[in-house]
This record gives C-alpha cells, sequence and structure tokens, in this order.
C-alpha cells in the first residue's frame, strides 16, 4: 500500500511540474524575442475586425497584428500611443504599455 501511494504522489508531481516548466521555456522564449525587437512608441488606432484586434498606425497607415491583443481590447477605436516590440518582418507587435491621447 505504501509503495502504491509513493508512486500516485510520484506521478502527480511529475504530471504536475510538466506543464509548468512548458509555460517558463514559452515565456522565457518570448522575452527573448522581445530583448531582439525595437522598442518603439507608436501613436494610431485601435480597430477590431472580426474579434481580431489590429493597431493602425498614424505614420504610414500600416495595420500591425498585435501578438497580446488582450491589451488593447479596452481601447477599440480609440486614438492611443503604443510603446511595443517591433517585428516588422513578420508585421506584428507587442504592446509594452498604452497611453490615450
Amino acid at each position: 500500500m505504501k509503495k502504491l501511494s509513493a508512486a500516485v504522489l510520484a506521478l502527480s508531481v511529475a504530471t504536475i511540474g510538466i506543464p509548468v516548466l512548458a509555460h517558463g521555456k514559452t515565456q522565457e522564449a518570448t522575452q527573448q524575442d522581445d530583448n531582439k525587437a525595437p522598442l518603439k512608441d507608436i501613436k494610431g488606432t485601435v480597430k477590431s475586425t472580426n474579434d481580431k484586434v489590429t493597431f493602425v498606425a498614424d505614420e504610414g497607415g500600416r495595420a500591425w497584428d498585435v501578438v497580446n491583443p488582450e491589451t488593447l481590447k479596452d481601447h477599440v477605436g480609440h486614438h492611443v500611443v503604443v510603446n511595443a516590440h517591433v517585428y516588422s518582418d513578420k508585421g506584428q507587435i507587442h504592446i509594452m504599455s498604452v497611453t490615450m491621447l
């Protein structure tokens, strides 16, 4: 009985630890990508089409896909300035902060 209890305990600890480790690697990879991408302030308007949030820059009118759209969900239709990591090659931005204009 003790062996069974020990096995169940070991299995439950191992099962819980695996997703935590995988999640940590994902966050670390995102942070490494952010460190490579330049951080810029961009003025523009937050748009939403079919539940997809995009950011349209004032300068040049470029529409950016937002890596973390939850940061802009309360600003749809607003003119804002975002501080974001810019991935020009992917057409994406990762929002760090949002300020209403």
